[in-house]
């Protein structure tokens, strides 16, 4: 499958936008850092979700970093910013720092198409994250990860006390934020942390070829269920019911539908 030539990416430094057929692939793009992610990488991340997000052609989003890492969680420069500033203005400017941060991840686990974490490499802290913020995960083997906020005396700050324990059960989640021990793809794997893990060769193209069966259905329908299913578990049962009323009255009214029934109908016609 061949980059989609007459689609304009969103330029950046530190973010990389490419198209491969209906997959929009955003590469943290810091090698060297092993993509921590800093200031100016968080707000061209948003703007890369962003782009795709509103624009037709694109029908799923693979996330992954360049080089041999996925991202090692936030850059180190921010850390000392933190302790050279005054002491009187640290929690203030905290406070603005985790703002644009949570903007980063809602941008990821908010977007209507299906987000597949490609991981590549080691994902640590902000990495797994933002990894967990996607709809699914698939590591290279053996790749790393780890909770490791602790170990610097931090709490998680991007949605993994969130979304780890949506993944692998409280008591686990628990023991992975306090222990902040390292787990490899294939313990990952047994545990539902990660979704599924293939050679490293292969990374791209098993995400790419599970985009394009996660995107059969029409872009409203699955906007709709990852909406309602992302709240399932804070919502009761009506209130599931009723969100899913809603979804499908917007559903009947979609050119796709229409064309699917129209396409039954004739062909059951036709067998008449």
């Amino acid at each position: 499958m061949k980059d989609n030539a007459n689609l304009t990416t969103p330029s950046a430094e530190f973010i990389e936008t490419q198209v491969r057929g209906t997959a929009a692939i955003i590469r943290l793009n810091r090698p060297d850092v092993r993509n921590a992610i800093n200031d100016q990488m968080r707000q061209e991340l948003i703007t890369a979700f962003e782009w795709a997000e509103r624009t037709p052609e694109i029908r799923a989003i693979i996330l992954t970093g360049a080089g041999k890492g996925f991202c090692s969680g936030g850059d180190i420069g921010g850390m000392r910013e933190r302790l050279d500033a005054p002491q009187g203005d640290v929690a203030y400017n905290g406070w603005k720092r985790q703002k644009q941060t949570h903007r980063g991840v809602a941008v990821i686990h908010g977007c209507t198409k299906p987000v597949i974490a490609a991981m590549n490499g080691a994902a640590f802290g902000l990495g797994l994250d933002m990894a967990m913020a996607c709809d699914f995960i698939v590591a290279a083997d053996g790749a790393k990860m780890s909770m490791s906020f602790l170990k610097r005396g931090l709490v998680s700050d991007g949605g993994g006390m969130y979304f780890l324990p949506r993944r692998v059960g409280l008591s686990r989640a628990k023991e992975l934020i306090l222990s902040g021990r390292v787990v490899v793809s294939d313990e990952a794997l047994t545990l539902g942390l990660v979704d599924r893990v293939t050679a490293p060769d292969d990374l791209f193209e098993t995400c790419i070829t599970w985009a394009e069966e996660l995107t059969q259905g029409s872009p409203a329908s699955v906007a709709l269920t990852k909406a309602i299913l992302d709240k399932t578990f804070e919502s009761s049962d009506e209130e599931v019911f009723a969100q899913g009323r809603q979804a499908q009255a917007i559903c009947y009214t979609t050119k796709e539908h229409r064309a699917s029934v129209e396409a039954f109908l004739s062909k059951s016609s036709d067998k008449g």
